[in-house]
């Protein structure tokens, strides 16, 4: 897998996905946690005192539940039950993928990624886009296939057990190293 910078990523992203006309801003893009700020009303100073008044102030986006990862990004309209908090903008880059596994580790963003997490949100949108192939139940043609699925699995997950294996696994076999050499006064024969 090819990890590419994110430079390069967000040009890919605004050749393939395009830009918005009225602002040129790309639709999606990948940005790091960190650096993203956005102008929100808010009735605490920095501080944390509750303010007399609510003010407008320039805040950080992700930072109370993203920290140091890189966030996928679709540009979207607000919505007017959303202006009150987001006065500033018609428009917004809301997060789509943040890049991160399990107890919180972060990823580096990858193309395949982020190919297929834009072909799924479109997918659910119902838009077109030729690059998600829809799945196909086969189930559904061949009654049989589920039986024939599950014996292909059963076969490669089991096909090596035998009653030596078995034995082996269970502890009650016995195991001849590759180094023995029978002593010769004994005339051990190995069968």
């Amino acid at each position: 897998m090819l990890l590419e910078s994110v430079e390069t990523i967000n040009k890919r992203l605004a050749e393939i996905y395009g830009i918005d006309t009225e602002s040129t801003d790309p639709i999606f893009r990948v940005v790091w946690s960190e650096d993203q700020y956005e102008m929100r009303r808010t009735k605490y100073s920095d501080a944390g005192i509750v303010l007399l008044h609510e003010e407008v102030r320039n805040l950080p986006k992700y930072r109370q539940w993203v920290k140091e990862k890189y966030v996928l990004e679709r540009l979207v309209l607000i919505p007017d039950t959303s202006m009150p908090e987001l006065p500033a903008t018609r428009k917004s880059y809301e997060p789509l993928w943040v890049f991160r596994v399990e107890h919180d580790n972060a990823l580096p963003p990858v193309w395949q990624a982020i190919e297929f997490i834009i072909a799924t949100l479109y997918a659910a949108l119902g838009k077109s886009n030729a690059r998600l192939v829809k799945y196909v139940d086969d189930e559904v043609k061949n009654p049989n296939a589920r039986e024939e699925r599950v014996q292909a699995i059963q076969k490669e997950l089991y096909s090596d057990e035998t009653v030596v294996t078995d034995h082996l696994r269970f502890g009650t076999g016995v195991t001849v190293p590759t180094t023995f050499e029978p002593s010769k006064d004994k005339k051990d024969i190995i069968q």
